[in-house]
């Protein structure tokens, strides 16, 4: 705790610059966002005594128009509030973050004594952390009547940096986690309701609709029982990898039951073939991503799901007018539930990547909408099925010509189907061996091409070279410019460089970051050096031009030569060049140094 400390000075100048909120009788519940400043400290590196003097220099500033959404973000937040306790009832406080996906959540208080009272929660800690049993992380601590209080909370989390921060009393928390838990139990008994409602109707009927409803609705139910914190609540309290995993896991099975339900509902294979292909295809996709995300980091799976959420339902939307616009009329009931859903979701995402702010109807308009597209659906369903029958007696009158004639041409359109589906599949594994960021080759196919090049050059008796190539001082590019500013940097970088090999059968690829490699066959060592010297003057003759600055670029390269007859393996061709690399950093920058000068 003494590290925590900070001399008596400098709370009392902290209090004195900026002024306490006033806790008065009659105030037990307060929404803190007018009355933070805020830090993003992106390299997570500042402790607390840190922030404490950064508050107490100036360095925290009003968050933006009031709005404590800031979308995926790196690093940590620091949020920083002076606060007086003027109601001497109530000595005892609730913090609560109300947002309950947050991964590491630490608040301090610090009292005019110089006294720093420290608590830690979030949903990478064991749930029993928490000071009171509550799907959102909180804090119960002191504040004594009459003095001025300093309250500093850090929040870190690979998801969506939400915090809107709120001070309770005791009684008033009490009160608001009974009316919430109240109203969930609501919403999930609706869905329970219609979720045994509509299984008794598939076990009658058998029809497939009533099944990917009851997926759908199953799977959409347990997204927000894990957005809303029930999952980390109940299900798996102590368990921060499944806490992590479930979220954009359910996602994507919320998304394969919705595409599903929309395509059997709407009859996409006879009423929208092309839709139906579409359809297939991000099923594919989130079949895919639901997969990886069991490997993925959470700050790379979560905001693709959550930018999937919105283009699956819109693409629900598409399909849908189109049905109802060919005069399939089921599909008109099913819009009107759809856009319940599409408004709750589109809020949702929003929200989650800080566009829009939280408030009661963006933050559970989720909620609402899909409680009311399920109530729609399931009415939805019960009309379909009747226009079904009638449709099907229609057809049992037609003749056998006609019904086969439908037959052969739904087959075909299936085939046709799998074969679009075939070559999406065939597109997505070339993609795969690109960068997409700068359109080079990536790491995992250099490894594969240069290791053919390198038995081409055993059997052809010919030297085969390597470069590394790594870009100097690039994170102040991104520093002083921004992400933007570095990734179009990259890219002129790329250009530059494919243009220089252009005429030397090279092969180049992004090997990481801002570092590049390139193959040259048939290259010595004094050939491979006049290609490096000429990749490193064509980057320093003039700067790239990126979101109107004009940035100079150098590069330092290594260069390493396997001579024929050498059985050198990739790996150590590598790394014989990679401390090259670094040999021509040490020797500062902008210049090229060999494996031999580099020894």
């Amino acid at each position: 705790m003494s590290a925590l400390m900070l001399a008596v000075a400098l709370p009392c100048a902290v209090q004195a610059a900026s002024p306490a909120l006033q806790l008065t009788p009659g105030h037990d519940d307060i929404q803190l966002s007018p009355y933070l400043t805020y830090r993003h400290d992106s390299g997570a590196v500042d402790e607390a005594d840190d922030a404490f003097r950064r508050a107490a220099m100036g360095e925290f500033a009003p968050l933006p128009h009031g709005q404590s959404e800031f979308g995926f973000q790196p690093g940590a937040y620091w949020f920083h509030a002076n606060l007086r306790n003027e109601n001497p009832q109530e000595p005892r406080w609730v913090l609560v973050q109300q947002y309950a996906l947050s991964d590491y959540v630490d608040l301090y208080v610090r009292y005019p004594d110089g006294r720093v009272f420290h608590q830690a929660s979030g949903d990478h800690r064991p749930f029993n952390s928490r000071s009171i049993h509550d799907r959102h992380p909180n804090f119960q601590f002191d504040l004594p009547p009459g003095e001025n209080v300093e309250l500093l909370v850090r929040v870190q989390s690979e998801s969506s940096m939400q915090v809107p921060l709120a001070l309770f009393t005791t009684t008033a928390f009490a009160s608001l986690a009974r009316d919430a838990q109240f109203a969930i139990g609501i919403y999930y008994g609706i869905l329970l309701a219609l979720f045994f409602y509509n299984f008794v109707l598939w076990l009658t009927l058998r029809d497939a609709s009533y099944f990917w409803y009851l997926f759908h609705l199953s799977a959409f139910g347990m997204v927000l029982f894990t957005l809303n914190g029930l999952g980390f609540e109940y299900l798996w309290p102590n368990s921060a990898w499944m806490t992590d995993k479930s979220v954009p896991l359910s996602i994507c099975l919320a998304l394969i039951g919705m595409q599903q339900f929309a395509r059997t509902f709407l009859e996409l294979k006879k009423r929208f073939p092309r839709g139906n292909v579409v359809s297939l295809a991000l099923i594919g996709f989130f079949v895919l991503l639901g997969i990886a995300s069991l490997w993925l980091p959470y700050r790379v799976s979560t905001p693709i799901a959550a930018r999937a959420v919105l283009v699956g339902v819109l693409w629900i939307a598409v399909a849908g007018i189109v049905v109802v616009r060919r005069g399939y009329m089921p599909a008109r009931l099913f819009m009107l539930a759809w856009s319940m859903f599409l408004l709750g979701t589109t809020m949702f995402t929003l929200i989650a990547f800080g566009i829009l702010p939280k408030t009661f109807y963006t933050e559970y308009g989720v909620q609402i909408g899909s409680a009311l597209e399920m109530l729609l659906l399931s009415i939805a369903l019960g009309n379909r099925y009747a226009s079904l029958r009638k449709e099907n007696e229609r057809i049992v009158s037609d003749a056998n010509q006609k019904l086969e004639r439908k037959v052969a041409q739904r087959t075909q359109e299936v085939r046709s189907a799998l074969v679009q589906l075939e070559e999406a599949h065939g597109r997505l594994r070339d993609s795969s061996r690109r960068d997409g960021l700068t359109g080079l080759y990536n790491r995992t196919y250099f490894h594969e091409a240069f290791e053919k090049m390198l038995v081409e050059g055993r059997q052809s008796h010919q030297a085969v070279s390597v470069l590394m190539i790594d870009l100097d001082h690039f994170k102040a590019i991104n520093d002083r410019h921004g992400h933007l500013v570095g990734d179009d940097c990259l890219r002129c970088t790329a250009q530059r460089i494919g243009k220089v090999l252009r005429v030397h059968d090279a092969l180049l690829a992004r090997f990481g970051g801002e570092e590049f490699v390139v193959g040259l066959p048939r290259h010595d060592l004094h050939d491979a050096v006049e290609v490096a010297e000429s990749l490193r003057r064509s980057l320093v003759e003039s700067p790239c031009s990126a979101q109107g600055h004009n940035v100079r670029i150098s590069a330092s390269v290594g260069v390493h030569t396997i001579a024929p007859g050498t059985v050198d393996d990739i790996d150590a061709a590598l790394e014989i060049a990679d401390r090259a690399l670094y040999a021509a950093k040490a020797n500062g920058r902008d210049c090229v140094k060999t494996s031999i000068s580099a020894a």
